[in-house]
């Protein structure tokens, strides 16, 4: 299995970003980007910056972050709903994997990680999960969704944010060792080093499956 190099941003990707991790980090495989603009938080992906990203043979990993709670079925259903909307807004194609961002922080529970999955597989694209799986409440969540729900192993992609060693050029990355839930899961992603120093980039590692995913 090989891994694949990138990094994600909260703001926008411009030339002179691009430019920044090109020189110090390395040539980034995928950029991951958030598709709507949460003020304090994140600026919404552009169709300058996608047409810039695949001009420069970079993929484009959508992450949706426009919510502040993880709770209950009927809430991780909309949330599939309205991260499918902007991805189609913005021409990501089907069999994406659109990445919902739980924040440590965040209450999250066992009915919208089910809710999210669920909702997410008539849309045509494919539910994900950025999270952390040692500090807050998403790993007992996710195996005791798991534990009633067969399909949130199947369909989904998970984005560990756990250990984190640190950013790195792309040619000193880490071994791709994740922390994971404690039971079966699909992780396929590592945010192994946050806030680059010297571009506002994190650095990451995705498994190949998970890298055939993105746009």
């Amino acid at each position: 299995m090989s891994y694949i190099w990138g990094v994600d941003s909260s703001t926008n990707v411009t030339k002179e970003l691009y430019d920044c991790v090109l020189q110090n980090y390395g040539k980034p495989e995928y950029w991951g980007r958030y598709l709507t603009t949460v003020p304090n938080a994140s600026e919404g992906l552009t169709q300058e910056e996608i047409e810039l990203l695949h001009n420069s043979g970079t993929k484009v990993m959508p992450i949706y972050n426009k919510f502040r709670e993880a709770r209950g079925n009927r809430q991780g259903r909309v949330i599939a709903q309205n991260a499918a909307f902007h991805a189609r807004r913005l021409g990501v194609p089907k069999g994406t994997v659109l990445f919902a961002n739980v924040e440590l922080f965040f209450e999250v529970d066992d009915a919208w990680i089910s809710g999210y999955v669920d909702a997410m597989r008539p849309t045509g694209y494919r539910p994900g999960f950025y999270h952390d799986p040692e500090t807050g409440n998403f790993s007992y969540a996710y195996c005791t969704a798991l534990s009633n729900n067969a399909q949130v192993a199947n369909q989904s992609i998970l984005w560990s944010a756990k250990p984190e060693p640190g950013a790195t050029r792309r040619s000193d990355a880490p071994a791709f060792n994740p922390a994971k839930p404690p039971c079966d899961a699909n992780v396929w992603g590592w945010q192994y080093g946050r806030d680059a120093e010297t571009c506002p980039i994190d650095t990451n590692l995705l498994d190949e499956r998970a890298f055939h995913m993105l746009w």
